[in-house]
């Protein structure tokens, strides 16, 4: 059975103290309340890449080309008491884009330092593969949730 597909973004920049990413704190469905990645669905017949400019154009308002996404890997999200919730995301980096992030009804954008990523208010699997896709390195990784939707109860990497 293949899973729907989604994509998430890391635009990433110099800040004054180092390398930043821009993560966002979702306002509605699935991981409402969560910090997370620029992230959406891909639709059918449209690809990964062209999903992900659509979706960073959406939801913080910048424009980036599919050219300037780098393809970090991909995660596998199980959901065996909710089905629907399964998932999997080709997980892109950015380095360049143009416009200043703003907020929209589906996130509100902020800039975080690497070691200030907000990880306790993220689903429970990004500490595990994150901090190592930030800092140039890929993701090849699956994740089971167990009945509480929350916690990761199996990792297959």
């Amino acid at each position: 059975m293949s899973l729907p597909e989604v994509c998430v973004v890391f635009l990433l920049r110099r800040g004054p103290n180092g390398v930043e990413v821009l993560l966002g704190r979702k306002h509605t469905g699935l991981g409402r309340g969560k910090v997370v990645g620029i992230c959406g669905w891909v639709d059918p017949g449209e690809g990964a890449g062209g999903a992900a400019a659509r979706e960073v154009l959406r939801e913080v308002g910048v424009r980036v080309e599919a050219s300037d996404l780098h393809v970090a890997g991909t995660v596998e999200y199980h959901f065996p008491t909710r089905l629907a919730w399964s998932q999997q995301a080709t997980v892109f980096v950015c380095r360049r884009w143009e416009g200043e992030p703003v907020g929209s009804d589906g996130m509100t954008p902020q800039w975080y330092g690497l070691d200030a990523v907000p990880y306790a208010h993220m689903w429970d699997d990004a500490s595990r593969w994150l901090p190592g896709v930030l800092r140039g390195g890929t993701v090849d990784a699956r994740f089971t949730f167990g009945a509480d939707l929350a916690t990761v109860v199996f990792t297959a990497e």
